[in-house]
């Protein structure tokens, strides 16, 4: 295939694959829509144990009839149209992958030259992230519909604002560093992206959680059916911790890439300044996530600051602000 039909290829998958993730979008949103998870199961439990005050606290000592639910009872329905989500996307994670992996062919380069490539491949990693972490913590797989609505807002805007045609390196950005500093920029970006979205859903679980326990309110509405929020909290800081130390090294490799370049290590650049700034708002938020006193709610502000300090260095600086990075528009 030419280049022209590899990158009319990469283009198509791109459509493509925000067809997918909207349909993932509409099958999670289903699940939380209809699911009962923590709703009905919790109040039928409360109130069989209630029934049997003072009865064997075991569910198999009742006759069958006053047993206690399980929380699978009745959701099996809806899980499955969380699950078919899910098979969604990892299809459109594969169709994701496609293009980038056609339009490195169009090019014969790393398919993360400008800021369209950059922004196409830091959400694949996010949706990626996504998908390790719904496979490894079963009830965060309800974080779907948010993640993936992220996924594909961003990719509207990057595909109508940032697209470019495929084409060749300009010479600033000749360098191996290319493939080294922007591959860790992108991968700690989309990880992080996660955490971004678990704290938030974790602020809107916590509020929901106290307004129930202060007012002895009916469990009602979508919070409840989010993931928990321990669960949420672990998710966030788990992966900013493992997305801090690759968010690290891209700033070193970006420092080394500097001297190479341009003679000096760090001066204060626009872009340079901003990725400092995330850095150390990341390393509070780790800090602050095992400080009595800021874990939970404050923590999560901090990790919710940080990550828009990510989105802001990667939009306003790039495309607002002059600087020495404003020829590629990448990290």
């Amino acid at each position: 295939m030419t280049p022209d039909g590899l990158s009319a290829l990469s283009d198509s998958l791109f459509s493509a694959t925000i067809a997918v993730y909207s349909i993932a979008v509409l099958l999670f949103s289903a699940e939380l829509a209809f699911g009962r998870h923590g709703t009905r199961w919790a109040e039928r439990r409360s109130s069989a144990v209630e029934a049997h005050v003072g009865a064997p606290s075991r569910s198999d000592d009742l006759r069958p009839s006053e047993a206690l639910p399980t929380p699978n009872e009745g959701i099996a329905p809806t899980r499955r149209w969380g699950l078919a989500g899910l098979a969604l996307t990892a299809l459109g994670a594969v169709l994701h992958a496609g293009v980038l992996v056609t339009r490195s062919a169009a090019t014969g380069r790393v398919p993360w030259g400008n800021m369209y490539e950059f922004g196409t491949a830091s959400v694949l990693i996010g949706v990626v992230a996504y998908l390790v972490v719904a496979t490894r913590v079963p009830g965060a797989r309800r974080m779907g519909a948010f993640v993936l609505g992220f996924a594909v807002f961003g990719l509207v805007l990057i595909g109508l604002y940032l697209y470019a045609a495929a084409g060749p390196l300009i010479a600033a950005l000749r360098s191996d560093w290319l493939a080294v500093h922007v591959s860790a920029a992108i991968v700690s970006f989309g990880i992080l992206m996660v955490s971004g979205v678990a704290s938030a859903l974790y602020l809107v679980r916590v509020r929901h959680d106290k307004r129930l326990a202060a007012e002895g309110a009916r469990a009602t509405g979508l919070a409840v059916k989010l993931p928990a929020a321990a669960v949420l909290d672990r998710v966030a800081h788990r992966t900013a911790v493992f997305g801090f130390p690759i968010w690290t090294f891209a700033v070193i490799a970006g420092a080394i890439w500097a001297e190479s370049a341009w003679g000096r290590f760090w001066g204060w650049d626009p872009k340079e300044t901003w990725a400092f700034i995330s850095w150390v708002l990341y390393a509070v938020y780790l800090h602050a996530r095992t400080t009595t006193g800021w874990r939970g709610k404050p923590a999560a502000w901090i990790n919710l600051l940080a990550f828009a300090s990510l989105v802001f260095n990667l939009l306003f600086v790039n495309l607002v602000s002059t600087g020495l990075h404003s020829y590629g528009g990448v990290d």
